[in-house]
């Protein structure tokens, strides 16, 4: 039986699997948008290869005091930080994107992670491409999935009159796993477009059968598909050019940022591509001892922060920059404390920052709080999970509906307004961050403390977390009227030491830290 004839028969009793997640019927033409040109929105996705130190990017200047007790010799003292707002700073390699931020095109959303953090590199890096559950294994990414439903023959096919241009592109030697569909990836990876040159295609050998023989065919299928596809490229990037003058030629993430501006400008229709910057793994030398706001970290910033910023000068000067939405993610972030190395080590969530004109800018979500008695595998807790910015990216940016968008994750995701500065638009009633005016106490405690919020009425989780980002358990997970609300927290079985209070309802959350005695 044909794959798309096997999809529409099991899709009659139930939903259809892709890549282990259920579908419901997305609606083709929101989808088709995004990939054969109806649509011209693009996203650009910038991977911070190695685990990123957001309290040295993102900096809670009304924690000041106790960030230089517990991190001494990485901490970054104030008056050299970029001003911000009253609560937070910048690093101070971060000119270019504070530029984009006071021009209203940055968006910093605060404690991004996912519950049970895998402080493993490669595990936590497949968390974030396939957007699965910290103790799920998917086969498939969450761009994949999105395309792979739509188009469940690629690769067989393509490129085809519909659609010449390929799906996606990762600007390097490997695909990204973010693309990733059931069958095949949909990204395509290159490093220079100038340089695409036709492979050469296997012969038909009658000595070859059986498995060899469906291998051979494959790979022929995918050498004249590489074909195909690097003409178009190499068509549009002789197309296109480059207008800004910022670019740093002698640095790999300016260079991919600034090609991948010229094949846009030069007419390829692609709407995904994926940059990649590598180095963030700082256990040691994280900063110069003599002067912390230098060193490997803050070069590492550097180059993000000034190819965001030329990359974004490109498309003003070319009138491309409402077309595009670019989006950093790292695996984790680092460890509230620093280790003796002048290094930081694995830790939990950390900020992520959405840029471009349509963006909605400004600061999502709260400072994290640091303790004096932060214990030693401490990280900074998770605020929102990574999927409900997915989510929200297909919706605000791609204009999913959202049943559409929550049927590509493996549960429920929070809405997190994303753009809106271009042509505003609203897809859930309420605002973000603003109805739980949470309060507990006694804080420290001893065996049970009191929990009192207030809230819409609204479905309200609220989960238990340690500080290496576990959740611990659920203690609560059901429909609260509208009003102030009162709970009784008992720990008496759990051990003395800190703990977070997160809630979160569909458009809200708040987490808080708590310290049993």
């Amino acid at each position: 039986m044909k794959r798309r004839s096997f999809l529409k028969r099991s899709s009659i009793v139930a939903p259809a699997l892709v890549g282990g997640i259920p579908y419901t019927s997305i609606d083709s033409k929101r989808l088709t948008a995004l990939i054969n040109g109806e649509s011209d929105k693009i996203l650009v996705l910038v991977h911070l290869d190695g685990g990123n130190d957001g309290l040295a990017m993102v900096v809670p200047i009304d924690q000041q005091d106790n960030l230089a007790a517990v991190r001494s010799n990485v901490f970054i003292p104030e008056e050299k930080l970029l001003s911000v707002t009253d609560t937070i700073n910048f690093h101070p390699s971060l000119t270019g994107m504070k530029s984009i931020y006071d021009d209203g095109g940055l968006k910093v959303v605060q404690g991004v992670g996912y519950p049970n953090q895998n402080r493993s590199h490669f595990r936590s890096t497949d968390i974030w491409t396939t957007g699965s559950d910290a103790d799920q294994y998917l086969t498939t990414g969450w761009i994949g999935r999105y395309l792979d439903f739509q188009f469940p023959n690629y690769p067989i096919d393509y490129p085809n009159q519909d659609c010449p241009h390929p799906f996606a592109l990762s600007m390097g030697r490997a695909v990204s796993a973010t693309c990733q569909g059931l069958y095949s990836n949909f990204s395509m990876a290159i490093t220079d477009p100038s340089g695409l040159n036709p492979l050469t295609s296997p012969v038909a050998n009658e000595v070859a059968a059986g498995c060899v023989a469906n291998k051979l065919a494959n790979l022929k299928i995918a050498i004249e598909q590489t074909n195909d596809y690097s003409e178009v490229i190499k068509q549009a990037y002789e197309a296109g050019n480059n207008l800004s003058e910022k670019y740093n030629d002698e640095d790999d993430l300016a260079t991919q940022l600034k090609r991948v501006a010229r094949l846009i400008s030069g007419g390829l229709d692609t709407k995904i591509y994926v940059v990649n910057i590598t180095g963030f793994d700082n256990h040691a030398g994280q900063v110069q001892a003599e002067d912390t706001s230098i060193g490997i970290h803050a070069n590492l910033l550097k180059s993000v922060s000034d190819a965001v910023y030329a990359f974004q000068d490109d498309l003003k000067l070319m009138q491309l920059d409402e077309r595009v939405l670019g989006m950093t993610f790292s695996e984790f972030g680092r460890r509230i404390r620093s280790n003796d190395s002048f290094g930081t080590d694995h830790g939990s969530a950390a900020p992520i920052v959405l840029f471009g004109k349509c963006v909605q800018g400004g600061i999502t979500g709260d400072n994290p709080e640091i303790s004096l008695d932060v214990e030693q595998n401490e990280g900074v807790p998770m605020q929102y999970d990574f999927r409900s910015v997915y989510g929200s990216i297909l919706m605000d940016w791609f204009d999913l509906d959202e049943a559409d968008a929550q049927s590509l994750f493996p549960h429920d995701f929070q809405y997190i307004p994303i753009t809106g500065a271009c042509d505003p638009i609203s897809h859930i009633d309420g605002t973000s961050g603003e109805e739980f005016k949470l309060k507990v106490f006694p804080n420290p405690f001893r065996q049970t403390f009191q929990m009192e919020f207030s809230s819409m009425d609204d479905w309200i989780k609220i989960s238990l977390f340690n500080t290496l980002g576990q959740e611990l358990k659920v203690i609560s997970n059901r429909k609260f009227e509208a009003g102030d609300h009162y709970l009784t927290i008992d720990l008496t079985d759990h051990p003395a030491g800190a703990y977070f209070i997160r809630l979160q309802s569909r458009t809200s959350q708040k987490t808080v830290r708590v310290n049993k005695q």
